[in-house]
């Protein structure tokens, strides 16, 4: 082996009995902090989001390294996969103007909330979750889960949201043309709390992007990956999901790097 390297035989040995350099213990230590985020993040943060949460905790890294070390060690966000959209338009059902055409921008909390709806799996059959999200720190503010899709969904979706939040007169709910907002109880809901009800146009398919964005989301980090066997088993996977994972702990890219809850708590409303 010696005469293959060109060493000296004392020198291989004094090789071998160097250990570890400070570099590849830094990346040993460093390895450990990968993976713990990865874990905490459900197995969804790819080397960008992973660099940032490690800043965030006064980790000093740099994301060419943290890839490196990702890549080397086969750690690797989970696979996405597209979802459909469930919410149908009934054209018997009265719709609103399109308010978030004219580019509003959202300044402070409880300015503009957006919502729809979309559909799980279990072995029970289908559940339909309806949510509210506010543009402003993209947190979810009131979310339902039913084994029904009936205009039932919105309100309750809706009232949850209302009481968590309890948002001045003037406030705008964003939602499709879906019938469930079209619904006279709904709107006369809207009505009574002094909202302002708007939906997506022809011609202005990213209005309600955010929301669709969060479904994406979600289905893509968790429901993909698990397999239900109730719709209770369910609700209470998706309560994890977004009260203790999504509005406390995710990174966003839009925020700045960092969660919902820590966007609200640290950042002043400009309003």
């Amino acid at each position: 082996m010696c005469r293959i390297l060109k060493v000296s035989r004392s020198g291989f040995y004094r090789w071998l009995d160097r250990g570890k350099s400070q570099r590849e213990r830094d990346n040993d230590q460093l390895l450990v902090q990968i993976r713990r985020i990865h874990l905490q993040s459900r197995q969804t943060y790819g080397s960008p989001r992973i660099t940032q949460a490690l800043r965030l905790e006064g980790i000093k890294s740099n994301k060419k390294r943290v890839a490196r070390l990702m890549q080397r060690n086969r750690i690797v966000s989970k696979i996405k996969r597209k979802f459909k959209v469930t919410t149908r338009t009934n054209p018997k059902r009265p719709v609103a103007d399109n308010l978030l055409k004219t580019g509003l921008k959202v300044l402070a909390p409880n300015q503009v909330w957006v919502s729809d709806i979309t559909y799980l799996w279990t072995r029970e059959g289908w559940g339909y979750l309806a949510v509210f999200l506010d543009l402003w720190s993209k947190k979810i503010v009131g979310w339902t889960f039913r084994s029904r899709l009936t205009d039932q969904l919105v309100l309750e979706a809706f009232q949850k949201a209302w009481d968590y939040r309890r948002p001045q007169t003037g406030l705008i709910t964003h939602s499709d043309r879906g019938s469930q907002y079209g619904s006279h109880s709904f709107k006369e809901l809207l009505q009574q709390k002094g909202c302002r009800q708007s939906m997506t146009g022809s011609g202005h398919c990213y209005d309600n992007a955010v929301i669709e964005s969060f479904f994406a989301t979600l289905k893509t980090e968790l429901v993909y990956h698990e397999r239900y066997a109730t719709r209770e088993e369910a609700k209470r996977s998706i309560f994890k999901y977004i009260e203790m994972f999504y509005n406390r702990t995710r990174i966003h890219s839009s925020l700045g790097g960092i969660s919902p809850a820590s966007y609200e708590q640290h950042l002043p409303c400009l309003a």
